[in-house]
């Protein structure tokens, strides 16, 4: 047998921005909550936008000014490379002695990957920046807007957390003080209520 629930109470309209209206039962620290959530919200959603989007343009810039700069260079093997008896596959790459020179004519000299039994003098081509050191193969335009978009919202995201995680604990404090001050009142009204009026 189902238990009589009986009928459903109506619902109350819902009330949009009802901490900025006048009401006598709104208080001082519901309109100040309500500009508190406000400003959160303001900040988590322009400040996450407009640094990720200040991130992802850095980084582009950044990278695009690395495929204008850097350039390749014929660098050539100083020693020998053996050949690996640990392994059958002649595609293994190793680290080796390369020497190269830079566009003013000064020698360079540093490390760069190399096919294993490559013979000493073989030319290894290298990355260098405008001053000659070894630096890595800048990225594809692809590749950098794929990299300078995940900055941007990895970037976005933090700065975004912030605020959100801020007007949080903001809201959380003023929530604990209101319900402090309820007990406080209901410390001091509740005992009258026992009473029988005469």
């Amino acid at each position: 047998m189902a238990a009589f629930r009986g009928p459903k109470a109506p619902k109350a309209p819902k009330v949009w921005l009802w901490r900025w209206r006048r009401n006598p039962l709104r208080r001082r620290s519901d309109a100040l909550e309500a500009w508190i959530v406000l400003v959160a919200w303001a900040l988590t959603a322009l400040g996450g936008v407009l640094t990720g989007l200040l991130a992802t343009q850095s980084v582009e810039n950044g990278l695009a000014r690395q495929r204008a700069e850097w350039h390749s260079v014929l660098a050539l093997l100083n020693d020998d490379v053996p050949k690996s008896t640990a392994s059958a596959n002649d595609a293994d790459m190793v680290w080796a002695k390369v020497h190269w020179a830079a566009p003013d004519g000064s020698p360079h000299a540093g490390q760069a990957r190399v096919s294993v039994g490559s013979p000493a003098g073989t030319p290894v081509r290298v990355w260098t920046d405008a001053d000659g050191r070894l630096v890595t193969k800048p990225p594809t335009p692809s590749q950098a807007q794929l990299r300078a978009a995940l900055v941007g919202v990895l970037v976005g995201v933090s700065v975004a957390g912030v605020p959100f995680i801020g007007g949080r604990l903001v809201r959380g404090r003023m929530e604990r003080r209101r319900m402090a001050q309820w007990d406080e009142d209901w410390q001091r009204v509740g005992p009258l209520w026992g009473r029988k009026t005469g």
